[in-house]
């Protein structure tokens, strides 16, 4: 029987095929914000439950700021999820974080101008705690797997994330790397406001692609080279997750568990009932009558 938290992996959409995986289903979850990128695909991996989605979409349909991110959020926390890790592709700001690489970021700075990213809206306010947006205890179980499967890993870093879908220019590169930031991404920051007011610990796998375009002894960024190191790096973040997996199920409880307790600034009775409705999966333990 399935142990401990349901954990879910955000990422590509050959994530899921990994040797170990059993019991596999595709389930498709209505949200109150529209559609997921795509069916959720379920499925157990030893003795831990496991829900994958690929962000954009099988196929690769979504740009970065058409993702549905709180319907992909939402369809997590609907099936149970309680920790989720995303496997994301960025380019890298340091000389040190090679293609290829991976990081296990600890803090994010958006750039992002286009996007809703919060779930309380429309008659609902809540503001959650987000100075360390990423759950420590996911993060140090992925860490170690990492270890244990002799992936280049560097521990913490900062995920900038930009708007997309177009690449940096050349002086944005530049400004960004002054700002001390090492990581640049097109959708993770999303996930991870919406995973927090969830309630989910939720985790980032960064893997490096390719250098943006700041590095003068290297080509500028293209599609090409960032499919090519994606594909070189896919079994590797199969051996990951089925390394991480049993550790991160098996975390233990943690602020992110219950960062809406003291996070809801709406009186409860001048809560509309349609938004008590549409929020229910988050709030009803919060606002019981």
């Amino acid at each position: 029987m399935p142990q401990g938290h349901t954990v879910g992996v955000f990422g590509g959409s050959g994530l899921y095929e990994m040797e170990g995986l059993e019991d596999v289903r595709e389930v498709s979850v209505e949200t109150p914000f529209g559609a997921p990128s795509d069916s959720f695909v379920t499925g157990i991996l030893g003795e831990t439950r496991m829900v994958f989605l690929p962000r954009h979409g099988r196929g690769h349909l979504r740009n970065p700021s058409e993702i549905n991110f709180r319907a992909n959020v939402w369809g997590m926390k609907k099936l149970g999820v309680g920790r989720i890790i995303s496997i994301s592709a960025v380019g890298s700001m340091r000389e040190d974080i090679v293609p290829g690489d991976f990081v296990l970021i600890d803090q994010f700075f958006d750039r992002t101008r286009h996007r809703v990213d919060t779930f309380f809206d429309e008659g609902v306010v809540a503001h959650v705690m987000f100075a360390d947006p990423i759950c420590e205890e996911t993060r140090q179980a992925l860490l170690q797997a990492a270890g244990s499967i002799g992936v280049k890993t560097h521990d913490g870093g900062t995920y900038i994330n930009m708007e997309g879908p177009q690449f940096s220019t050349r002086a944005e590169s530049n400004i960004y790397r002054k700002w001390g930031v090492d990581v640049i991404g097109m959708t993770n920051l999303q996930e991870a406001r919406l995973a927090r007011e969830a309630e989910i610990g939720y985790s980032t796998v960064a893997m490096a692609t390719d250098f943006d375009c700041w590095h003068d002894g290297h080509d500028d960024v293209t599609v090409e080279a960032v499919i090519q190191t994606m594909q070189e790096n896919v079994e590797k973040a199969r051996d990951l997750i089925r390394s991480a997996a049993p550790a991160v199920a098996a975390t233990g409880s943690c602020s992110c568990d219950s960062a809406l307790q003291h996070a809801i600034m709406t009186s409860r009775d001048r809560i509309p009932g349609e938004a008590r409705e549409r929020l229910a999966l988050l709030i009803d333990k919060y606002v019981e009558d």
